[in-house]
């Protein structure tokens, strides 16, 4: 079976951010795992969120956030409260020493990268630089949910 040229494009292009995403993910200090960055993360950016749509945007079951949720309170990257529109229902939200660790985390990240691009030569900097909005164009579909 013979792949087309967009599959080899789709296909390495999966392999290259995946791996460059968790290589990245591994770079810096231990900490919170990716999923509890990741929902704090979530909540640093969007603010105060109930655990069910917390979940939601994060693609995890409800059981599931609720755990990594009760982890970050644990932890104080997190406060957890009652709605007071739906006594059933948790508000959760990220405390200031939460968004601390996502702005450590990200800029730790961010440097890293900075430190692989540095090491690209001047002509594939150049191509990353132009491949920008066609990624970035990737992400479209993905923030209008």
């Amino acid at each position: 079976m013979t792949t087309s040229p967009s599959q080899d494009v789709s296909g390495r292009l999966f392999l290259a951010v995946g791996r460059l995403s968790r290589s990245l993910r591994q770079a810096g200090a231990p900490g919170p795992g990716h999923g509890a960055i990741s929902a704090l993360a979530t909540l640093v950016n969007y603010g105060q969120l109930r655990l069910g749509d917390l979940a939601a945007k994060e693609g995890v079951a409800a059981a599931t956030m609720s755990r990594i949720v009760a982890a970050l309170v644990e932890a104080g990257y997190v406060r957890r409260e009652s709605d007071p529109v739906d006594r059933r229902a948790w508000l959760a939200t990220a405390t200031e020493e939460g968004e601390r660790m996502v702005s450590g985390v990200r800029s730790t990240r961010i440097q890293e990268l900075n430190r692989r691009i540095e090491r690209l030569s001047e002509e594939q900097r150049r191509q990353l630089i132009d491949a920008l909005p066609a990624l970035e164009a990737l992400l479209s579909d993905d923030e209008k949910s």
